[in-house]
């Protein structure tokens, strides 16, 4: 049981954690000042409110009074926690930041220590020095590049996550890496790239000779909108013959040194997705393309139902249609876009083409509803272009100048 005391002004908060290989006691505390405009009654409910997170978490063994807690140790408690709420690929990435860029700067410095200013230092050193790439055999290699203020901001995000965790605990009053209280290297708005309705279509039919899987996989990107690792892990049994649909289940991954993995999709959407018969027709085909190929190499295929694989059955890297979708605009002439523009595309067009809102957030497997409502501008901008076409094939020319011919004059 925890105990309360006060001490002039703030409030102190004792909780045993039974004892020591000396067999001495273990306490631990937690100091708790109240706002100044609080009742009895709401410091009273806010001291009992921490009382009992403080003393949960130090049965859990997540707190420590040590005042020599260092960043860097902290670390270690802070990915524990968060094994099992991020993505494998996202805790991968904290994990190599945390070890190769942030504890190396500031892992030294005491938890309980840390102010703005050394966050402030640290993104002045993000900012100065060149950013590095770390090879598969532990050689870090210098790019001769500074950072730039988005990659900044991504390596920030993982110190504020560490920091809020520790406010979280209690072990510090408030998060130091708030953006707030810091001054972050401006950053341009993302741009999201689409292909309009003519350029699609012209993709689509320079995909006519091309091989079959790479054509399904970017039909599927388009029409439902998927992401790359969600298309790359399909399967056959998640297609609905009858009620033409496919299922997004779960999500393709690739950690260096390990095989690829799946996993729940983005925000746990899993959702059953329309596509049109001709989509349902292409994929049969990849289906008896694929069981040729398992009949060809017998012991040697892999069987996993996938429906996008490598040479044996096994599941298609995530980053291979990336690779392909380059190569493929490069060889054809069309405009370089990225894969992932291929699901903004799905996006805008159906906006454009006067399905809702609501409909188009279900078909991305958008968690909230306010990033599917970041491709409305887009829309806007369509119908902004569409209306300059408009009146440009309205306009004729009059003495060397542009004149708009108005509907009275052209009855006349």
């Amino acid at each position: 049981m925890a105990n309360i005391t006060k001490r002039g002004n703030t409030y102190r908060i004792r909780v045993s954690c039974g004892l020591d290989i000396n067999g001495k006691q273990i306490i631990k505390t937690l100091t708790y000042k109240p706002e100044k405009e609080m009742t009895p009654k709401q410091i009273q409910k806010e001291l009992d409110k921490r009382a009992i997170k403080f003393e949960e978490a130090c049965k859990n063994g997540l707190v420590s009074n040590d005042p020599r807690l260092t960043f860097a140790a902290f670390t270690e408690q802070y990915l524990t926690i968060k094994k099992d709420t991020l993505s494998p690929s996202i805790y991968e990435d904290y994990s190599q930041t945390l070890s190769r860029l942030i504890n190396p700067q500031i892992g030294h410095l005491k938890l309980s220590a840390i102010r703005p200013v050394h966050i402030q230092n640290f993104i002045k050193y993000l900012s100065e020095t060149p950013s590095t790439k770390i090879y598969r055999n532990g050689k870090t290699v210098n790019l001769n590049k500074k950072r730039s203020p988005a990659t900044i901001k991504r390596i920030l995000a993982i110190v504020q996550s560490v920091l809020t965790q520790a406010v979280k605990l209690e072990l510090i009053p408030s998060n130091p890496a708030d953006s707030k209280k810091l001054t972050l290297p401006k950053a341009a708005a993302p741009k999201i790239e689409i292909f309009s309705k003519q350029e699609a279509a012209e993709m689509l039919t320079c995909l006519e000779n091309e091989p079959l899987q790479m054509k399904a996989i970017i039909q599927l990107a388009v029409i439902t909108g998927a992401r790359r690792g969600e298309l790359v892990a399909l399967k056959f049994s998640d297609i609905d013959r009858i009620m033409k649909k496919i299922t997004i289940e779960r999500s393709a991954y690739k950690i260096k040194g390990q095989p690829i993995r799946t996993k729940p999709p983005k925000d746990f959407e899993t959702r059953a997705v329309s596509i049109p018969a001709e989509c349902l027709a292409l994929l049969d085909e990849l289906k008896e393309e694929k069981e040729r190929e398992a009949a060809a190499l017998g012991d040697q295929w892999i069987e996993g139902d996938w429906i996008f694989t490598q040479w044996n059955g096994e599941p298609l890297h995530p980053d291979t249609p990336s690779k392909w979708f380059t190569n493929f605009l490069k060889r054809n002439g069309l405009k370089h876009r990225k894969f992932h523009s291929l699901r903004h595309t799905s996006a805008t067009l159906l906006l454009y083409g006067g399905v809702s809102l609501k409909q188009v957030q279900g078909r991305l497997g958008h968690g909230n509803i306010t990033t599917t409502n970041k491709y409305l501008h887009l829309v806007a901008e369509a119908d902004e272009e569409a209306a300059n076409i408009l009146s440009s094939m309205l306009t004729i020319r009059k003495g060397g100048k542009e004149e708009q011919q108005s509907s009275e004059t052209r009855a006349v």
